[in-house]
């Protein structure tokens, strides 16, 4: 069956200073998001979906897409690369764009943006963040069996390993019960501290190291999608309004679908560590990372063998 795999990678970066999607960090310069696709393929998803600003798409093609289509999934046959554009076009008419606003609509309408490529069951990812080789196997075999109607999944993480001492980071805070997720809410300003203590600045919130959060590895059965329009065209009409920085998030939007009643999310755990780039100090833990990855044999020396 097909499955693919979704990366949001429109972001602009603007914290860590650059287009950290496409900076290469690995030994010969592989950009992050190469590895959850290597990841990713391994583990039997054979399809790619970039979700990327329109002027990204020759770029991409250079760096990812090109080399892809001539790799072979796991079930033997081809793997599929497709584009998704997230643009303002996608906005609907009675919204109007408030002027000087440059970026898009966050999450939410991320992968709004790739509905007329996913038709599948889909692993939703950011372009910007490591999750794992388990990651994806366990993902992977969850996917494959989620009901078409109503089912998602996440993988979860724990705080501690999620931060950053380099400045505040936004998590999904999650509260998990009997292996289903229960509700998540964002804390939109974690700060970690050299003692390991972990505090919500916009709240003024102490929490718990080991508390789950989301880190944007969502899986979902094509049937969200129109969960997805609906809960963006009721932002767009209650919340942004002329915020030029409003942005309308998976986290919030899966929260509110459970509240309702309309979905079901299973939490899976992964044996890998996650890590990623959000600030420009980050670069060389994560380069390091990398390189021992590559020399315990993780990864082959070249990803785009």
């Amino acid at each position: 069956m097909k499955v693919s795999l979704v990366i949001m990678a429109a972001g602009l970066g603007s914290r860590y200073g650059g287009s950290k999607q496409v900076d290469g960090i690995g030994p010969h310069h592989e950009i992050l998001m190469e590895y959850s696709i290597h990841d990713a393929i391994r583990a039997g998803f054979n399809k790619i979906v970039f979700i990327i600003k329109p002027e990204m798409e020759e770029m991409m093609e250079r760096l990812c897409g090109g080399y892809l289509r001539n790799k072979t999934a796991k079930d033997g046959g081809p793997v599929e690369v497709a584009y998704a554009f997230q643009d303002f076009s996608s906005v609907p008419d009675f919204y109007t764009i408030p002027e000087g606003r440059t970026k898009p609509f966050g999450t939410v309408h991320a992968l709004l943006c790739a509905a007329d490529v996913v038709h599948e069951p889909c692993c939703v990812i950011n372009a910007d963040d490591y999750y794992g080789i388990d990651a994806y196997k366990t993902i992977y075999d969850e996917l494959v069996r989620l009901p078409e109607n109503g089912g998602a999944t996440m993988v979860g993480y724990l705080l501690k390993n999620t931060a950053s001492l380099h400045g505040t980071v936004s998590r999904g805070i999650c509260t998990v019960k009997d292996g289903k997720l229960q509700s998540v809410r964002e804390a939109l300003k974690v700060q970690l501290y050299p003692d390991g203590s972990l505090k919500d600045l916009a709240e003024d919130r102490d929490l718990a190291p080991d508390t789950v959060v989301s880190m944007n590895f969502w899986g979902f059965a094509p049937s969200i999608f129109p969960a997805l329009r609906a809960y963006f065209e009721d932002f767009l009409r209650n919340e942004a309004g002329d915020n030029i920085k409003a942005e309308c998030l998976l986290p919030m939007m899966v929260d509110a679908q459970m509240r309702a009643g309309k979905l079901e999310v299973s939490v899976l755990h992964s044996a890998d560590r996650w890590f990623g780039m959000t600030y420009q100090q980050d670069r060389e833990t994560v380069a390091a990372e990398l390189r021992r990855l590559h020399a315990e044999g993780a990864y082959p020396e070249s990803l785009r063998e």
